[in-house]
């Protein structure tokens, strides 16, 4: 467990930005999440879990793939909620997800068909797969993101929260971590 990490985090609508991964404030986000999945990876973290939604899960994706190139050693695991979660997503959107999943190392579904509570069930799955979280979480409770993280503290796990507005980085039950050379 030592080893995995989780992500979890907002959808685009959720973040002032909205869409526009162009806005200065989206860029430092992602540039935030970079520098704590390689020091993560830095660390030994090799084994890396997405729920495949758009905005932070595909961007944490995709920065593992591109950290992967480097270091064959790393593995992305997909848990998605169920078949055609990206059916009803913009074309760019599902076009970026489609070659995520071609390019992970794993992929599972809970569910073949949509269910009330599949999300609920993906995020408790990848929970239960890692040791840690890194969430990017805007601190609002009645949300997904706020559930994933509350269930990971019920678990006990270690999580990393990244403010996205702020880019703050808080630390539960691990040191913080540096970059190192």
């Amino acid at each position: 467990m030592e080893t995995t990490c989780a992500f979890t985090g907002h959808r685009p609508h959720k973040f002032p930005w909205r869409d526009n991964e162009d806005d200065p404030r989206c860029i430092a986000l992602k540039k935030a999440m970079t520098e704590q999945i390689t020091a993560l990876t830095k660390a030994g973290v090799t084994e890396y879990y997405s729920g495949g939604a758009d905005g932070t899960d595909c961007w944490a994706s995709l920065i593992v793939l591109t950290l992967r190139e480097k270091n064959p050693a790393l593995k992305l695991h997909c848990i998605l909620p169920h078949e055609g979660q990206a059916d009803s997503w913009s074309d760019s959107a599902r076009e970026r997800y489609h070659s995520i999943l071609k390019r992970a190392n794993s992929v599972e579904y809970v569910s073949r068909q949509y269910y009330n509570g599949c999300m609920i069930d993906r995020n408790h799955r990848l929970v239960e797969s890692a040791g840690l979280l890194l969430a990017v979480y805007n601190g609002v409770r009645r949300s997904g993101t706020g559930a994933t993280v509350n269930y990971a503290r019920k678990t006990g796990r270690k999580i990393i929260v990244i403010d996205p507005r702020t880019r703050h980085i808080t630390y539960e039950k691990i040191a913080p971590l540096t970059m190192q050379p």
